[in-house]
């Protein structure tokens, strides 16, 4: 077993204890988040680093380990309160930070037992980066409906980070991070294919990768991760992420933006009205830079990660397939994105990739361009690795090889070479603009199952496939029903 694994499972050990306190595994893993921190942060004051201590006096490790029992929780909770108030990357940590592990035995278990026991700044970023990656993987796994959303399989992630082919200097942004996958491989793409003079590894450490999440648990998750995995030290005074809602405005300007935003399609608040009952209110995003203005949520992130491209920047975005035939202002963006920008390729993704259930989804390539009367787009090269494609997240998980020939089609060094296969073929925009709401759902391949019984696949994903077009046309029809709500 490796060392990674080692430690994923002696970091899991504890979870069983928890659970029969009444402790979920996402609730573990942002509680280990803070003594993780503190440990490190006391061994960045030690050798070979003697850096000065950024924890407050009182309130660091050295404080922590030498309590017990009740004064142990009592401390513990005061210290989580004291930190939410201090700024750069302890602020972030610690915000709205609570003691959910009550029972002072087990708390003291953890920290010495698990942490004490480890020198986590001598182990290297692959060792403490892996096994944090891997109980975050657990998260998502024990709570499908929720922390499950925030994370993209990895392997799409490098297929789209090989594509998109980041270059040292560019600035890269992701709006909808999560727990920071997209930011880590982009990362390593640079420092594994470029060799970074002192300058540049400077400005990849300081400047060129934000990251932005509205969900508090989540970014200190994000913030520990990239910690782990090394690209930022406790001691750092920027901070590349940030918590807030990333529609509200247009935060920056990009030489790259990376996105799977939150699944779903439509961005609402909970409010209470006169008579104290709680309703939901369709939030809907007024920006001069939209195209259009809509509550769903996939539409509204397209609009902005292209408000936050640089001239000739570039991205490439998860959208599920409403995105692509959505009537109304889904045809209105999808028609102003094809003339302002250059759409140039579209992975139709196969299903049972996602934690989250009923999820079709397809990832946007496009690069931004200046102003002019004619469409940018001269063609869309579309390929299908869904048609005849099943995978599951246990049985069958997506693996990389699964998206080599993708990779090798899409032509990262000139896409000018590129031809058609089976899979991958060429829409010329003014195909895509006659189509009926210039629908960009565009299919070819026969579906095998259709025509021959013993290529059924498993019940099981004939069940998810239905489940899949149930909860879209349900999506839908919610959507309408908002819509027709706010017109009366």
């Amino acid at each position: 077993m490796s060392d990674s694994r080692q430690l994923v499972a002696k970091l899991s050990s504890f979870c069983p204890t928890l659970r029969d306190d009444g402790m979920n595994y996402s609730d573990y893993v942002e509680q280990l988040t803070f003594p993780l921190f503190l440990k490190m942060a006391d061994e960045q004051t030690r050798p070979p680093f003697n850096k000065p201590p950024i924890i407050p006096a009182g309130f660091d490790w050295p404080s922590l380990i030498s309590k017990d029992g009740d004064d142990l929780e009592n401390h513990y909770r005061h210290t989580l309160e004291r930190l939410a108030n201090e700024p750069g990357i302890l602020g972030l940590i610690f915000k709205k930070a609570q003691n959910k592990i009550t029972e002072p035995a087990i708390l003291r278990r953890i920290i010495v037992h698990l942490i004490d026991s480890q020198n986590w700044s001598s182990m290297s970023a692959d060792v403490k980066g892996d096994a944090y990656e891997g109980i975050l993987h657990k998260y998502a796994e024990d709570s499908k409906s929720g922390a499950g959303q925030y994370f993209t399989p990895r392997a799409l992630i490098e297929a789209v980070i090989h594509c998109v082919a980041p270059l040292p200097g560019e600035s890269i942004c992701d709006p909808a991070t999560g727990t920071g996958g997209f930011l880590l491989a982009a990362h390593e793409y640079l420092i594994t294919n470029h060799a970074l003079d002192k300058s540049q590894k400077r400005k990849l450490r300081a400047g060129s990768i934000t990251g932005i999440d509205v969900a508090p648990t989540v970014a200190r998750l994000c913030a520990m991760n990239l910690l782990l995995h090394g690209m930022i030290a406790p001691h750092d005074t920027h901070i590349p992420i940030t918590i807030g809602d990333a529609l509200k405005t247009r935060h920056g300007e990009y030489d790259i933006v990376l996105a799977n935003p939150p699944f779903g399609v439509r961005s609402s608040i909970r409010i209470s009205n006169e008579a104290g009952e709680e309703e939901r209110e369709s939030l809907v995003y007024s920006r001069n830079e939209f195209w259009a203005t809509t509550s769903n949520k996939q539409l509204n992130f397209v609009q902005h990660i292209f408000s936050i491209l640089k001239q000739h920047g570039r991205a490439a975005v998860v959208v599920p397939d409403n995105v692509l035939f959505e009537v109304g202002v889904g045809e209105t963006i999808r028609r102003a994105l094809l003339h302002q920008a250059n759409v140039h390729t579209l992975l139709r993704l196969p299903t049972g990739i996602f934690y989250k259930p009923g999820v079709k989804a397809n990832v946007l390539f496009f690069e931004r361009k200046p102003a002019r009367e004619l469409p940018w787009t001269e063609s869309l090269w579309v390929y299908d690795l869904r048609t005849n494609k099943h995978f599951t997240l246990k049985q069958n998980p997506m693996k990389r090889a699964d998206l080599d020939d993708f990779v090798s089609c899409y032509c990262v060094e000139d896409r000018s070479r590129r031809q058609e296969t089976e899979r991958f073929r060429c829409f010329s925009v003014n195909d895509l603009l006659e189509r009926e709401r210039t629908s960009l759902d565009i299919f070819w391949l026969k579906d095998e199952t259709l025509e021959e019984s013993d290529t059924l696949p498993p019940a099981s994903a004939i069940a998810q496939d239905i489940e899949d077009d149930l909860t879209a046309a349900l999506e839908q029809l919610a959507q309408i029903n908002d819509d027709l709500a706010a017109a009366d």
